[in-house]
């Protein structure tokens, strides 16, 4: 990772290299599976990402106004439009969930969401835990709220998508110093 001279007193102070690859992130992250995401961290996520999600679905609808009226107000026109502004959601947390695992929101809450083996998502486990979550949600909350009495803290769409959301912390367990020494004390 850092590149020092073979200088005796450098060697003592540096960082153990790692091998990074393409997809490490920036700032190391490991997931805890051992540590499921609560329902207040899931909710903040879920503010978070609204907040995005309405800025992407505006600027999802500029062109919309070039469509002629009578195709946008037919019989037809709505539901193609409802259909677009899906489709657009669903590639908005599809990518995210595909593409490491976190949306924004999620990022800044600290969780991720895994696949049950702890991999990361395919898409169409990001198109059955979009389907759920929406399914979730019509459902007044209910499949959220599951995840009070879920012995394992899942909601509905984490359990009939095969995913769970977990939290995740900033630094790895082998990026810590243990000593003082390799603290620079």
């Amino acid at each position: 990772m850092y590149n020092f001279p073979a200088n005796s007193l450098q060697k003592e102070h540096a960082f153990p290299r790692r091998k990074m690859s393409a997809i490490t992130p920036p700032r190391p992250c490991i997931v805890t599976l051992a540590r499921p995401a609560h329902l207040l961290r899931r909710l903040g996520a879920v503010c978070y990402d609204f907040l995005l999600l309405v800025a992407v679905l505006f600027t999802a609808g500029l062109p919309l106004p070039l469509i002629p009226e009578a195709v946008r107000v037919g019989p037809w026109g709505r539901y193609a439009i409802l259909l677009y502004m899906v489709l657009v959601s669903f590639l908005f947390f599809g990518w995210f969930w595909t593409h490491g695992g976190q949306t924004l929101g999620m990022r800044a809450w600290r969780i991720r969401v895994v696949s049950d083996s702890g991999a990361g998502l395919t898409w169409r486990q990001a198109g059955r835990r979009f389907t759920w979550a929406a399914v979730s949600w019509a459902a007044a909350g209910t499949g959220f709220l599951w995840s009070l009495i879920d012995p394992q803290g899942r909601t509905w769409h984490d359990r009939l998508s095969g995913t769970r959301l977990v939290r995740t912390s900033l630094a790895s367990q082998e990026d810590r110093p243990d000593t003082e020494e390799q603290q620079g004390r």
